[in-house]
């Protein structure tokens, strides 16, 4: 399979100037009259788990998406968006418009004692939804979660996206778990099994979105999130899609990265002399690596995830215009963190052993799945996992790998968890016919998570609360994005990011980060966004400078040394 545009020039011209229809069998294209310039826009916000800067087709990637392509085609594609590195810190930052420290989710689903890290969502944060919802919005969500530690159906549930804004919910409470047999899958309240014997949790995330569009008959706008797990470890995919990949990455990462890294140059995504960082050393050269096969499977059932994704977002875009919504509807398309360096399951010998003889137990049908790696299938066959799985059916739960995580991340250092842009940086598309009216173009204004919910407020019309429900909200870190539609630049101090230790500040062109527990760098990202040449050696004062402001961003948002420890009498360590 070719990539489907070469260079940036063929990219537009395939999918024009947003007038296209999206690529979904037995669609036409639907026209629409533009929408009076009062009335309020439906927001679809849709997000990736797991999925690198360099992966759809319109920011490089050879993965078939012409779905998320024709949207990119019709409105914007930002260069320079950032999330926070980590799937639920990023959840909790994109759905309150604050840091995540701020939100209560400083690290992951654990309390460590500290109000910025109980690993649940706070009463001083407002979610999109909550502030819509005030300004006559129908709120609905399908997806993952994963901004409460409490994800049991006895409860507690005050932190379900019921009982934070939305009206409707389909999805699961935790952060991952099988694509056949999700943990914490949820309807509502109401934890549930699977509803079918070919279920498949990336098609069930569309299916309940198209379903919350074409069931929406109010006169009011909505607001709905579609948080997909793909492409999220374990790789699992259907047998048609991977398919489709069989055989396009036996040229190894290394051609790989070589590949898109050339089309990002020529689409203007990345700058020609932005230097494509070394192979990670922990990463042979594809010549020398071993098990091919199998490192093979692996990235084709990674690039079947995606596309598969991609087939989603094109189901709902058409109910959007088989509804005549899609003219006046804001869609955001974003990853959550960059490509994933985790082995998980890859590692070790295959487990359970093939040599044993296990009966099978299968799962009752309305059994709900507590695991987030099941024992075993609905079937009653063991899960496996281990460095030779072939990836993609049920029965397997392994990851993609830091190979080709180093692929999804071209050109850029690092993985998610760090604060390096391999770690930070998404693709984030823009599409809204009824204002957008230049597509296909590119915006290099930086912009963060945060921005989110300053851009729903704004362009809803709505007021972002001083106070809710009796408690004082934290007032919103983030600028709204409208202006960036119209090519102006975002007037603000700085952004800032923190996890695990790892820690970063960008004012400008400059960005001081630190890989824990390593010291400062400083990086002219002009010239150098790739990260390859520190120059904090030759800008002392300038490391100063953001160094004091990211002290006092840490000290004003709870930030904790890494590790973080239970809060004792004793002073803050320094960070």
């Amino acid at each position: 399979m070719s990539s489907l545009y070469s260079t940036r020039r063929d990219f537009i011209k395939a999918v024009g100037s947003g007038a296209a229809a999206l690529a979904v069998p037995g669609c036409a294209s639907i026209t629409q009259p533009r929408a009076g310039k009062n009335k309020r826009p439906n927001i679809v916000l849709m997000m990736a788990d797991d999925m690198g800067y360099s992966d759809i087709g319109c920011y490089g990637g050879e993965i078939h998406t012409p779905n998320l392509d024709a949207l990119a085609a019709g409105g914007l594609r930002f260069t320079q968006f950032y999330n926070t590195a980590r799937c639920c810190p990023t959840r909790a930052s994109l759905m309150t418009g604050l840091y995540q420290h701020q939100a209560g989710v400083g690290h992951m689903m654990e309390d460590k004692g500290h109000e910025s890290y109980r690993g649940d969502l706070n009463n001083r944060c407002v979610t999109i939804a909550e502030a819509l919802k005030q300004a006559g919005y129908n709120t609905y969500m399908s997806g993952k979660w994963h901004v409460t530690r409490y994800r049991r159906p006895e409860g507690p549930k005050h932190n379900w996206p019921r009982q934070r804004g939305f009206d409707r919910f389909f999805g699961t409470i935790h952060g991952a778990g099988s694509f056949y047999d999700p943990c914490s899958l949820t309807r509502d309240n109401t934890q549930i099994p699977p509803d079918s014997d070919d279920f498949y949790y990336t098609d069930a995330i569309s299916d309940n979105a198209v379903k919350f569009v074409r069931e929406h008959d109010s006169d009011n706008p909505f607001f709905m999130y579609v948080a997909y797990t793909a492409p999220h470890w374990p790789m699992h995919a259907l047998s048609q899609d991977i398919a489709r990949y069989k055989g396009r990455y036996a040229q190894g990462w290394d051609a790989l990265r070589a590949e898109r890294h050339k089309r990002m140059v020529e689409m203007g995504i990345v700058k020609r002399e932005w230097k494509i960082t070394p192979r990670d050393r922990a990463v042979p050269a594809w010549e020398e690596a071993e098990d091919k096969k199998w490192h093979e499977r692996r990235m084709e059932v990674y690039a079947a995830m995606v596309d598969r994704l991609d087939q989603g977002v094109g189901r709902i875009i058409a109910e959007l215009k088989r509804k005549g919504r899609f003219n006046n509807t804001l869609v955001f398309f974003l990853a959550d963190n960059g490509g994933c360096a985790e082995e998980y399951g890859s590692r070790g010998a295959i487990k359970p052993d093939p040599s044993e003889e296990i009966p099978l137990r299968p799962m009752d049908k309305d059994a709900l799945q507590p695991d987030m790696q099941p024992k075993v299938t609905r079937d009653g066959r063991r899960v496996r996992t281990g460095k030779g799985v072939m990836p993609g059916p049920p029965d397997t739960y392994i990851a993609y790998g830091k190979p080709w995580a180093n692929s999804s991340n071209t050109p850029f250092r690092l993985y998610k968890h760090w604060v390096h842009e391999g770690g930070i940086s998404t693709p984030l598309i823009a599409h809204w016919p009824a204002r957008i009216r230049t597509g296909g173009k590119l915006r290099h204004q930086p912009g963060h998570l945060i921005d989110i919910m300053a851009t729903c407020v704004d362009v809803a019309g709505a007021e972002y609360p001083a106070e809710y429900r009796g408690h004082r909200i934290a007032p919103m870190e983030g600028k709204s994005l409208r202006p960036v539609f119209d090519n102006k630049p975002i007037e603000r101090e700085a952004i800032y990011w923190e996890h695990e230790g790892n820690r970063a500040v960008r004012q400008g062109k400059w960005k001081l980060v630190s890989r824990h527990p390593g010291g400062w760098e400083l990086y002219d990202l002009e010239a150098d966004r790739t990260e390859l040449n520190n120059l904090a050696g030759e800008h002392p004062e300038k490391v100063e400078h953001l160094k004091a402001l990211y002290e006092a961003w840490a000290t004003r948002c709870g930030v904790q040394p890494w590790p973080v420890n239970k809060p004792t009498n004793n002073k803050r360590k320094n960070r």
